[in-house]
């Protein structure tokens, strides 16, 4: 049996776990954004196939699945079948609080087969802000509550001593136990679909080998058509009045590219730090899009890409640094330090800087004696591309959710939206034009509180090849009484009656006018 078929086959039931997860989540963030993600990994612990979800999970998978395994073998914590793994610990799983992973094995006739590995983007876990993304947080502390690995699932049965302390710190427990139990429902239809592969094929471990060489074989291939050599990068993080530096020195050679962040910025007691996991993420997506070919994305790929992240720094700090922002807002930052440095070797492929803001907009507080909380990323404007004009009012990068509908958003929380367009003439001005952004905005109609995490309010999304930069980011609150108030990444109060207005980037140009 040709060995593409069952690969083909393998990540196909990646896309369905995806699918079950989706139909059976409880938050709009999941059901309705599709903020998950879904990886296969074998007996040793390689990637082998993912779902298309969210790129800064899926490159994440490669650091956080060895980080996982190496803790539950230095803490001799064996998986039976029917155990789920849960954790949400940053510097173990690989983003940020958050993004709960869960992590099970897969047996088949008594012995170990593979693991599956979920990442979904819980609306809250803890802390002193709506949706737990917390601009002023000094540490991880202050950002929510931190679960090291552990069995919420035993051998098929619910753990509740883990199920009730998790409920009783996220301040939206409803949405926490309709999600736990949506993603552990989803891994049980993964390990069904596994077993499933495994009674129809004979060689499943010998076809997911073959995938890993072939991708490897093909980005290698890929590689040596390009110009060997160092080429050199940087851009800067905009987090309120500071500038903090991304430097990078991509190095091309042959069959593999070694990304150094040498020269990057110290970690700071701001919340823009990204932990490795985020890091390697944003340099392979950067890395894989770059590629002529389509390319499995597995360990193949991957194991391509040598990592230099000096620890200590924004690319790869110490715990306790707090790293919220980091996985929304460095992420797309390294994103674009990454497509910088390829421009360089690649010129006319590489397109302009998209937006590059996540635009975190977290809105929450206690309506009719309950506790809501609201997250949504808002889509901004791609760069020009070498030979077409850049796409307006998308998500692009390090994230690939969808919106959330206003429908839904304005059934279910104290929220009615004002205002969802383009923001014309944002993007970057050129031969080709950049995208435009979005303005999308809303009034709340109770009291509650505000936190946006976005850059790119003092930086602008760079033009390539004379092409201007897109526009800047801008969030205004007007309030009830009329009055306007200019925010960037901050926490503020809202009375019943306020507007928030928030403008979103549009892409650099490419090309010059003349």
């Amino acid at each position: 049996m040709s060995w593409e078929i069952i690969y083909k086959a393998t990540e196909y039931i990646a896309e369905e776990i995806g699918v079950a997860l989706k139909r059976s989540a409880f938050s709009p963030n999941i059901r309705e954004r599709m903020d998950h993600s879904i990886a296969i990994v074998d007996p040793m612990g390689r990637i082998v196939a993912q779902a298309e979800h969210i790129p800064v999970h899926l490159g994440s998978f490669y650091i956080g699945v060895r980080n996982l395994m190496r803790y539950l073998d230095e803490e001799k914590i064996e998986l039976d079948e029917g155990d789920v793994i849960l954790s949400n610990d940053p510097y173990i799983v690989g983003t940020h609080l958050n993004d709960v992973m869960m992590f099970s094995p897969v047996y088949y006739e008594g012995r170990l087969v593979a693991y599956i590995a979920s990442k979904a983007h819980y609306v809250d876990v803890g802390g002193p802000v709506p949706a737990s993304l917390n601009p002023n947080a000094r540490t991880i502390f202050e950002e929510g509550m931190i679960i090291p690995p552990v069995k919420i699932v035993r051998r098929g049965e619910m753990n509740k001593e883990i199920l009730n302390i998790i409920l009783s710190n996220f301040k939206t427990p409803d949405y926490a136990l309709g999600d736990i139990n949506a993603q552990i429902a989803a891994g049980y239809v993964g390990r069904q679909r596994i077993r499933e592969l495994f009674d129809r094929y004979k060689n499943v471990h010998e076809a997911w080998e073959r995938a890993i060489e072939y991708s490897r074989r093909i980005v290698e291939i890929e590689y040596e058509r390009w110009p060997s050599g160092v080429y050199e990068a940087e851009d800067y993080i905009d987090w309120r009045d500071r500038l903090f530096r991304i430097k990078l020195s991509l190095k091309i050679s042959g069959k593999e590219i070694e990304a150094d962040y040498d020269g990057t910025d110290p970690q700071v007691d701001q919340p823009i730090n990204a932990v490795l996991g985020v890091t390697f993420s944003a340099t392979s997506f950067a890395i894989r899009c770059a590629l002529a070919k389509d390319v499995p994305v597995n360990h193949g790929f991957y194991s391509t890409i040598n990592l230099k992240a000096p620890l200590g720094t924004i690319v790869n700090p110490v715990k306790p640094a707090p790293v919220g922002a980091g996985n929304l807002e460095t992420s797309d930052r390294i994103a674009d330090v990454v497509f910088l440095a390829l421009s360089k070797a690649l010129p006319d492929k590489i397109p302009a800087a998209s937006s590059g803001t996540m635009m975190n907009l977290m809105i929450g507080g206690v309506y009719k004696g309950r506790y809501w909380s609201y997250y949504e990323t808002i889509g901004g404007g791609t760069g020009a591309r070498p030979y077409k004009d850049g796409v307006s009012g998308v998500h692009v990068n390090m994230t690939n959710t969808l919106n959330t509908p206003i429908e839904i958003a304005e059934r279910e929380y104290p929220i009615m939206f004002t205002r969802y367009r383009i923001r014309e003439g944002s993007g970057g001005r050129g031969r080709f034009r950049g995208g435009d952004g979005i303005i999308r905005s809303l009034k709340v109609n109770a009291s509650a509180t505000l936190s946006i995490m976005a850059t790119r309010f003092r930086t602008r999304p760079w033009g390539l090849a004379g092409g201007e930069p897109g526009q800047s980011a801008k969030v205004t609150i007007i309030r009830s009484g009329g009055t306007a108030q200019e925010i960037t990444s901050e926490t503020v109060y809202l009375e019943a009656g306020d507007e928030v207005i928030i403008e979103t980037p549009g892409g650099g140009g490419y090309g010059s006018l003349e």
